[in-house]
């Protein structure tokens, strides 16, 4: 029986990479007087790094005007990170980030029908703090009484930490989950920790392979080919009817496969 929904948030929630982390980078950058940009393609390369300074890091090993030493870098790397957070945060106050179609009605449906919510997120829990009550408003921590974040959860994705956490603090079995996420990372975590997943294609993962995730969708309210040919949106009966019917069948938009 299905009990519990997992959500990730970056990407899956909102578009938040793309327009909300990408762009406070950049203005922590400027802050820095720092001659880089990351523009929507440079940081789809960047992504296949999992965390913030984890990708900061990375920039500067191919940057000969980054700091020469690694205690200069992994400096610069937290000082560009805090004020990233800020600027990130500005960006949740201005309304620039909205969420993706369909995630505030699969969310509300759940909570009515007594489905458990959490989180399950390598972000930073400042940065779900800031987005969370802009979208769902100030009830946000009742509608995910359970948050794991990356202060909780340092193993980042594709590692299983965060799911494994999430079931624990949920006192939800992994068959009675499913999670919902935009990236192969994030399949990879909720696939490791024995949890179907529906994959709703974040920006940068339009074409990347989703083998293994139970559905593949563009979003949540982009109708999906069932077995017997009826289109609907991923809407809580449909989520258990995906759940039920076997959490590592794989539906995509064309339709089930093996």
């Amino acid at each position: 029986m299905l009990r519990a929904v997992i959500w990730d948030v970056d990407g899956t929630i909102a578009e938040t990479e793309r327009d909300g982390h990408r762009v406070a980078f950049n203005r922590a950058f400027a802050d820095c007087d720092l001659a880089w940009d990351w523009d929507v393609s440079t940081y789809g390369h960047l992504l296949r790094v999992p965390g913030g300074r984890e990708r900061l890091l990375a920039w500067m090993d191919s940057r000969p005007d980054a700091p020469a030493t690694e205690a200069g870098r992994l400096q610069l790397a937290s000082e560009l990170h805090r004020r990233k957070g800020h600027h990130y945060c500005e960006l949740v106050e201005q309304g620039t980030l909205v969420a993706r179609p369909g995630v505030l009605r699969l969310v509300h449906a759940c909570v009515d029908a007594g489905v458990h919510l959490a989180v399950a997120t390598t972000t930073g829990r400042g940065n779900v703090e800031a987005l969370f009550p802009r979208l769902f408003g100030a009830d946000w921590r009742t509608l995910f009484p359970v948050r794991v974040c990356a202060e909780d959860a340092p193993q980042k994705k594709p590692h299983p930490q965060v799911y494994e956490l999430a079931l624990e603090r949920l006192g939800v079995a992994a068959a009675d989950a499913m999670a919902i996420e935009d990236s192969p990372a994030g399949l990879g975590a909720s696939r490791a920790a024995g949890v179907g997943c529906v994959v709703t294609r974040g920006a940068y993962f339009e074409d990347a392979d989703f083998r293994g995730a139970v559905h593949v969708c563009r979003d949540l309210d982009h109708a999906m080919a069932t077995s017997d040919g009826i289109g609907t949106p991923v809407d809580l009966p449909a989520l258990r009817h995906l759940h039920a019917a076997g959490r590592w069948m794989v539906l995509d938009e064309d339709g089930p496969r093996r």
